[in-house]
């Protein structure tokens, strides 16, 4: 989260200068056209959270602690959390959390569907980091321009009614159709052996 000294320095301006890029970087996370996972081995809050909540998919130890707090200091939160935080667990447990400022753990976070994961944490410290990685491996040879395209299908979807959805879902198809990993997946289906996906 931010740094609440640091920013009691700043003069009105300044703050609304600050929270601006910061919603700006945000949303540049969210747009990456790539998966993008959040590991969360310790404290999440407030703009940690809405960093997070800026990443496709989230892992977190179970002694992680999660929240968006800016409720119990005066503020609400500013870089996508009341946006995304809804998107995510829906909107009655958003409100829950942002009115209260309540901070949860890693295994509460996935019972509300705020985290896709959560494990326990290790000696080490970076649980959530290693099943992230796990989780990354998992992707990483699928084909890319496909998985790019979902990504993209899903969040454009997800902005819209269910209709316009499918159309948007249908655009990117289309996209994916002359590629060449398409072709290699289905040759690799009918020869019975892993695709070699080079996305293309």
């Amino acid at each position: 989260g931010a740094d609440l000294k640091e920013r009691a320095k700043m003069d009105d301006a300044e703050v609304g200068h600050f929270v601006k890029r910061l919603r700006n970087l945000m949303d540049e996370i969210a747009a990456l056209p790539v998966p993008t996972i959040a590991a969360i081995d310790g404290y999440a809050l407030g703009g940690g959270l809405e960093l997070a909540l800026a990443c496709d998919l989230r892992v977190a130890a179970s002694s992680a602690k999660m929240g968006l707090i800016e409720t119990t200091r005066g503020l609400l939160p500013g870089a996508g959390g009341t946006q995304r935080l809804p998107r995510c667990v829906g909107i009655g447990l958003a409100k829950e959390l942002i009115f209260t400022g309540r901070q949860i753990d890693g295994q509460q976070a996935f019972s509300m569907g705020l985290v896709n994961h959560t494990v326990p944490q290790n000696n080490e410290g970076d649980a959530a980091y290693q099943r992230a990685l796990t989780l990354a491996k998992e992707i990483l040879p699928q084909a890319p321009f496909a998985v790019k395209m979902g990504k993209l299908a899903i969040n454009r979807g997800m902005e819209v009614d269910i209709a316009s959805g499918m159309a948007i879902e249908g655009m990117c198809y289309a996209q994916n159709i002359p590629t060449r990993d398409r072709q290699e997946g289905m040759a690799a289906f009918r020869e019975k052996r892993p695709p070699q996906f080079i996305g293309k």
